[in-house]
């Protein structure tokens, strides 16, 4: 059959629905831009002169003194056809895309000569802040040139990274192995911590520092297995070790002749003490858990902090005096931008009809459980609890307090970092035992506040090998629990047997009620930058099992690391499809397909490849089955940010239910930007929606509506989120796949399974996929 091309649709109009205001956004409009041609030049230069990242060759061989500069016209670029496409007269065609790319370098050329830049944001050493391990936080802008209705804009945003701490390489050692100065180094490294610095600082680069009439630039291959008193190679026929040969060579009487040396050729050791760390490198490994939560404190800034940093970065980036605008006729101006916005008007939530308060209308974006009872409670009659810690840590009163009243499901007793599966087996068959009952439903198990890789183990096999939900609770909170988080475990206990939490009242859902509608959301987790080549990549699929969207079925691959589009969706879609009539007994007539973490440049192929593959997924149903599908790209990595002018919530941020879809919007496409949840931290980012097809005859007042009212009914929380729930529910549940693989990239060689099984995920056990066992 031929491959059906699909365009991306027109906005239908503009949405009036909700309160009326103004907010900023972090956009700032090109005033004046030049019509003439711009002409596109290839240079290329030979030979090759490999230089590293922040601009530094590193010493191999001399570089050759002649070169062969060719400069080559590559084309013309017709300004006029980013205003045809600006003014909706025409859509994106190559030449338009490569006038907003010349953009892009124009605004950045001038900043990158002088500051460091990764792609479309460059980074300042001003107000750096030390991590630990010899690493540091840098601030950074970001800038990039966007279409908007009748004009060209620049999104202006912060941006950090992490780089190396300059200065001597010997000063990185002592803080990598979390000592306070280098003098704390005079025991010598042990065989681990020795491992631990190599892993550390592979690939740097360095400047030796011993001979300062030659100074010279390599990159550490490795350590020395030996102190540089006992690391030996060939000179003159005989051999010498490094420290003998400082002191001979150079006249250096070596302070830490006890510590190894770097490797940066094959034979050409380097003491420690010569080497200092050359300025401007990224840190490129995977940050674990302190460093990340260390940036995430140095990146969070509430909203004013934010607006006046952005202003900041605008007066480094200086486009006034910027003398390549000013040859390409470019002027931008110096104010955020104000644009039009509505406020939302709130959800309505339903509970259980014999509680005290069976509807609410949430206030600000959050509510909580007193006086409520979940709309469909499941009933828990046979669980157990597995306690991955001991009795004086934690006895058993403390935790048949934290229990369920009245009942007493056995205890068991496992070893943290011993035989998961036996400890889980055991669980499973007391419980077994205890109810009288086949399969039981549930083992709780109480962690002792370790690391992510007991949580994994625990949910691979209760998932894939016994057949069981688990509920998992840190022990610090058995010891004194507090109401909101038992609520919130319970609210996750419920779904994972099969019950429903909540619903929005019908007049909120009318679309999904009108006629009998599937939600399905979508997403794909890549491997880390720091995983090898044969990491795979993770999709899953949630889609709603009911007309009211309150229970949801995962479907979960995996595929080739880094493939965007999911290979195997006509047989996820099917999956999903069958679950929605096995639960309720009725064909889906529509389809609203929510798909997360598509850039760009993968819209059309995207949904291509999906849009093709969900038709296809129907017909194989049956052969007249053809449902109204619309397909929605949801995108949270992107750079806007809205500023509210008059009040805001108690962060500062714009009040939940605030939508924008004019001003900095796509000139003709249908695009809205939606703050759905409460600021707690930081400056909230607000949901960009892109609809790239639809059969539904969605107006933006109807699917900005529907989408918000969503994002009050998932199932983990009394809290309105920032992403409708079946893109949350995919998240989660890609995740999922990935602790479910026997191959986990976790930057750690120990964690790696066999690479020949990274093309399989195990199967979650039959029951266990009509419930939400993920969340």
């Amino acid at each position: 059959m031929e491959k059906e091309t699909f365009q991306i649709i027109k906005r239908p109009g503009i949405g009036n629905k909700g309160e009326p205001i103004k907010v900023r956004a972090n956009f700032f409009e090109v005033t004046k831009m030049q019509k003439t041609k711009i002409i596109h030049y290839d240079v290329t230069i030979k030979p090759e002169v490999k230089l590293e990242e922040g601009n530094v060759p590193v010493a191999r061989k001399r570089p050759p003194e002649d070169f062969r500069i060719t400069i080559r016209k590559a084309r013309d670029i017709d300004m006029e056809d980013l205003f045809q496409f600006l003014f909706a007269k025409s859509r994106m065609t190559e030449n338009c895309q490569m006038a907003i790319t010349a953009m892009d370098i124009i605004i950045s050329h001038e900043i990158s000569a002088k500051y460091p830049t990764v792609r479309n944001s460059f980074y300042t050493p001003q107000g750096a802040r030390s991590l630990f391990g010899g690493i540091e936080a840098w601030q950074g802008y970001y800038q990039s040139a966007r279409p908007a209705r009748g004009k060209m804009m620049i999104n202006i945003d912060l941006s950090a990274t992490a780089f190396y701490e300059e200065g001597p390489l010997i000063r990185m050692v002592a803080k990598i192995l979390g000592l306070r100065s280098p003098n704390d180094l005079r025991k010598g490294l042990s065989d681990k911590d020795r491992q631990k610095v190599e892993k550390r600082i592979k690939n740097l680069k360095i400047r030796d520092n011993h001979n300062p009439e030659n100074k010279r630039k390599f990159k550490i291959e490795k350590l020395t297995k030996t102190p540089a008193s006992h690391t030996t190679f060939d000179k003159d026929g005989s051999r010498i070790d490094v420290k003998t040969y400082f002191q001979n060579q150079f006249n250096k009487r070596l302070i830490y002749p006890f510590l190894p040396c770097v490797v940066v050729r094959k034979t050409v050791y380097l003491p420690l003490e010569v080497c200092d760390v050359i300025p401007e490198q990224r840190y490129m490994r995977k940050l674990d858990k302190n460093l990340t939560d260390e940036m995430m404190k140095f990146t969070r800034q509430n909203p004013n902090v934010r607006a006046n940093k952005i202003h900041d970065g605008l007066n480094i980036l200086n486009y006034k005096g910027n003398e390549y605008l000013k040859q390409f006729g470019m002027e931008v101006s110096r104010d955020m931008a104000v644009v039009n916005a509505r406020i939302l008007p709130t959800p309505t939530i339903q509970y259980h009809q014999s509680s005290r308060e069976h509807r609410v209308r949430p206030n600000g974006g959050a509510w909580n459980l007193r006086d409520k009872k979940v709309a469909n409670g499941a009933t828990l009659s046979s669980w157990s609890v597995m306690v991955f810690s001991n009795y004086k840590h934690l006895p058993d009163q403390a935790i048949k307090f934290f229990n369920i009243l009245d009942r007493d499901p056995p205890i068991c007793r496992g070893n943290p970092i011993g035989n998961i599966e036996e400890s889980l087996n055991k669980a499973y068959l007391n419980a077994k035992e205890k109810a009288r009952v086949i399969k039981p439903q549930l083992i709780l198990c109480i962690l002792p506040n370790a690391g992510p890789e007991l949580y994994a183990e625990i949910k691979r096999i209760s998932e894939t090998a016994i057949g069981v939900a688990t509920q998992c609770i840190q022990s610090i909170h058995m010891k004194n629990p507090k109401k909101q988080y038992c609520a919130n475990v319970c609210l996750k206990m419920n779904v994972k047997l099969g019950g429903e939490n909540s619903f929005l009242i019908p007049e909120h859902i009318q679309f999904l009620i009108d006629d009998p509608t599937i939600l399905m959301g979508a997403d794909v987790t890549h491997p880390t930058a720091t995983a090898d080549d044969e990491s795979p990549s993770y999709a899953a699929l949630c889609g709603s099992m009911n007309v009211k969207a309150s229970r949801y079925a995962a479907s979960l691959r995996v595929q080739t690391g880094g493939t965007e589009i999911i290979i195997d969706l006509e047989n996820m879609v099917k999956e999903s499809l069958k679950a929605f009539y096995q639960t309720c007994g009725l064909k889906p007539k529509k389809i609203l397909f929510y798909r997360d973490g598509v850039s760009e440049s993968q819209f059309m192929e995207v949904l291509e490849c999906e849009l093709t593959a969900i038709r296809a997924a129907c017909r194989s149903l049956e052969t007249s089955y053809k449902p109204n599908i619309t397909f929605v790209v949801v995108q949270k990595r992107h750079h806007t940010r809205l500023f509210p002018i008059h009040g805001g919530d108690r962060t500062g941020n714009c009040i939940p239910g605030t939508v924008v879809d004019m001003d900095i919007t796509h000139p003709f496409e249908f695009d809205f930007y939606l703050l759905s949840h409460a600021g707690l931290l930081g400056t909230s980012r607000p949901a960009h929606y892109r609809v790239l097809y639809d059969e539904n005859g969605f107006d933006a007042n109807r699917l900005q509506m529907l989408s918000y009212n969503l994002c009050y009914v998932y199932a983990r929380c009394t809290r309105a989120v920032s992403l409708v729930p079946p893109v949350y529910y995919a998240h989660l549940a890609a995740a999922r796949a990935k602790i479910h693989s026997p191959y986990r990239d976790t930057d750690t060689e120990s964690s790696k399974g066999d690479k020949s099984t990274a093309t399989t995920i195990g199967e979650v056990k039959g029951e266990l996929r009509k419930v939400m066992y993920f969340m």
